[in-house]
């Protein structure tokens, strides 16, 4: 029989303060409430933050798809697209950290077992599907590369192409609203 290996206090320490700052993160953005609009007065990079800012919450619903959408309408939709998605993916490092830190309450729900059993088969490809699919799941997906220690650099290509399809679907539809709307309005 192999004997215990000793805990490793600084791996401790490293998930502790993860966890730690999924909580800070979530507890500031709840705090914000509907001030995220102010962000989008700065363009591009105000579009970068409220995208970060709504992706660094794990499962709380924020605002950055409405913004994406809106902001579509006011910039040039790629730029939109690249901006939020940019963010969007660099906030997901919120729950690869909580799934890292092994603490979350997620890994306890069914469906995290059956995202983490798909991330354990197919890996990044995972990842990429749940970050274009708009809902919570890929929180759930974030944690489960976080705690099946998916490298970072992958974790981030794999989530930023997914993110960019979405955002630009999203901004685009919030570009072509104007024409259609305008379109409603001068019938």
């Amino acid at each position: 029989m192999k004997a215990a290996e000793p805990p490793d206090h600084r791996q401790t320490l490293i998930r502790i303060a993860a966890l730690l700052a999924v909580v800070a993160i979530t507890v500031f953005l709840i705090s914000l409430g509907d001030q995220a609009e102010r962000f989008a007065a700065y363009g591009y990079p105000g579009i970068f933050l409220i995208s970060l800012l709504a992706n660094a919450t794990v499962i709380l619903p924020a605002p950055g798809l409405a913004i994406a959408f809106s902001m579509g309408a006011v910039f040039h939709p790629a730029g939109v697209a690249l901006a939020a998605a940019t963010g969007a993916t660099h906030g997901e490092l919120s729950g690869y950290l909580a799934g890292f830190s092994g603490q979350g309450v997620l890994s306890q729900t069914k469906a995290y077992r059956k995202i983490e059993g798909w991330t354990r088969r197919y890996g990044a490809w995972v990842i990429l599907v749940l970050a274009v699919i708009p809902s919570p799941l890929f929180d759930l997906g974030g944690a489960a590369a976080g705690a099946l220690k998916m490298p970072v650099p992958r974790f981030l290509l794999f989530a930023f192409v997914g993110k960019l399809i979405k955002m630009l679907v999203i901004a685009y539809a919030g570009a072509a609203s104007i024409d259609w709307i305008g379109t409603l309005l001068a019938r």
